[in-house]
């Protein structure tokens, strides 16, 4: 990968196996990136996004003036999110082990007295991983019976650039524990997308029927994602 430059906006440009040139921009600052043919040069690389640039200026634009959350501090009266629905935060101390509990509008959070914020977020985030554990398995199977493959394993873990990732050849996928505070069908998008990459492992045309055609409305939940509420980390899909 390299990076060209048109008017003042860097683009990165890589080169792939692909019949036809892919323009995206990208959250959460609309880094720019065009997947081009192997035998197109910069030059026609460039004259295309030129082409392009009244969209590309329009897209940045709009991850530049997203809302961001700020950074979590764990105490009471912090928003937090689960299944796409915002909860307030209660501390809650007290002697017996920690827990969390859903309690109307009111994520509840049990924990010792003088716990610190590392310790306070250690206990949300293991029951976050706890609660996606559980609506994963089911959303698999159905995929599996629709698409026809299966899954061998998977896993939860936080992730800085993907919301998931497919290892082809161990049959395995990998889901960014951020998905469990989007809607439920953001959750099940992004599990049906890696499925589809044990039939097609590039993001190429034959990838894009394949979405298309078990799942409509895909391009739809991914700009849900994209324009969700980012947190004050960097992330980017």
């Amino acid at each position: 990968m390299h990076q060209i430059t048109v008017g003042n906006i860097s683009i990165d440009v890589v080169r792939k196996d692909i019949k036809n040139l892919h323009l995206g921009v990208y959250p959460p600052k609309g880094r720019v990136r065009i997947a081009t043919p192997l035998k197109i040069d910069d030059e026609a690389v460039r004259l295309f996004a030129i082409s392009k640039l009244a969209w590309i200026k329009k897209q940045k634009l709009k991850f530049e003036t997203q809302e961001r959350q700020l950074e979590r501090r764990f105490v009471s009266g912090e928003s937090h999110y689960y299944r796409g629905r915002r909860y307030l935060l209660n501390v809650i101390y007290h002697k017996a082990a920690p827990r969390v509990e859903i309690r109307k509008n009111n994520i509840d959070l049990y924990v010792r007295e003088g716990s610190a914020s590392d310790q306070r977020e250690k206990v949300l985030t293991e029951w976050y991983r706890g609660q996606l554990k559980e609506q994963i398995p089911a959303l698999i199977d159905k995929w599996q019976k629709i698409i026809g493959v299966e899954v061998k394993d998977w896993g939860i873990k936080r992730m800085k650039t993907k919301w998931g990732t497919c290892t082809f050849a161990q049959r395995r996928i990998w889901l960014n524990l951020e998905l469990v505070k989007k809607p439920q069908h953001c959750l099940e998008y992004i599990i049906m997308h890696e499925m589809v990459h044990l039939l097609e492992r590039k993001h190429n045309d034959r990838f894009a029927v394949y979405m298309d055609k078990y799942l409509p409305k895909w391009h739809f939940y991914k700009d849900e994602l994209n324009r969700s509420m980012l947190r004050h980390e960097i992330w980017d899909y």
